[in-house]
């Protein structure tokens, strides 16, 4: 009698190891999946990964829309993301990199804590045709042509249930046309974007070609609020009017009538 309770020490202490052991697996083969639930609740279920494969830890997978249901994930990116996460994440050290050469210039590499992350400088190609996705006009206007999007050094930080931005981003679209003019390309812009916290101050130019855009203003938690004017290059009034009225509103402009770009 007097033995039995010796041995318990050992016993918890096996049992201990086997526990440990049972975690250390599940954490070694943690489905590429995860890395879906945590891109959706990062951004609220706005985004999604589609067709994951591998684990947390070293995966691949497609970037979509969340789809409700049994709805498929449609992809909003060329090409497929992967992506390499230090275990140490476990212990508060968030070390991931992220390639894709269909999209992005160069390895992103997300470095940090689990509440402040820095993200190397990079460029990642989007298509044109996703800005229909933002509703009218342009899911009427329909555009084309090549978007991408820059930023030097970025860092994010937690603010409650959202975060914080600090950095600046560069939008660049080439060779912009739209089904709803003979007139192509109707020019190249850019949209200069300086963050700070939650807000975004957002800067609109052209860079070249018949139809003139520009404005500026900010963009906070998501919502955009946008001063601008549209306007044909001198001799191009005519072929671009169908497509400058479907812009906005015409109004006075000096000496000249503009299209006026309002978002509030």
């Amino acid at each position: 009698m007097s033995d039995r309770p010796r041995r318990w020490p050992g016993v918890v202490l096996w049992l201990a190891a086997g526990l440990l052991s049972v975690a250390l697996t599940v954490l070694a083969f943690c489905p590429a999946s995860w890395m879906g639930l945590l891109l959706e609740k990062q951004t609220q279920g706005r985004l999604t990964l589609g067709d994951a494969q591998g684990s947390l830890w070293r995966g691949s997978a497609f970037i979509g829309g969340a789809a409700g249901g049994n709805d498929p994930v449609t992809p909003l990116l060329p090409g497929r993301f992967t992506w390499r996460l230090s275990p140490l994440v476990l212990f508060g050290r968030v070390d991931l990199s992220l390639d894709n050469p269909a999209a992005l210039t160069g390895t992103v590499q997300v470095t940090g804590s689990w509440s402040a992350w820095q993200v190397s400088a990079a460029a990642l190609t989007l298509p044109a045709e996703r800005l229909a996705g933002l509703g009218a006009p342009l899911n009427t206007v329909q555009p084309s042509g090549v978007m991408q999007l820059s930023w030097g050094p970025l860092q994010i930080s937690r603010n409650g249930p959202g975060v914080d931005l600090l950095g600046s981003m560069q939008l660049a679209l080439r060779d912009v046309a739209s089904r709803m003019s003979p007139v192509r390309p109707l020019g190249s812009y850019v949209v200069l974007m300086d963050w700070r916290g939650t807000q975004a101050s957002v800067q609109l130019n052209t860079n070249r070609g018949p139809m003139l855009l520009s404005g500026s203003g900010s963009l906070t938690n998501g919502r955009l609020q946008f001063s601008g004017k549209a306007e044909a290059e001198a001799g191009q009034e005519d072929k671009l009017a169908n497509l400058l009225n479907l812009l906005g509103q015409r109004r006075p402009d000096g000496d000249k009538t503009v299209i006026a770009l309002e978002f509030k």
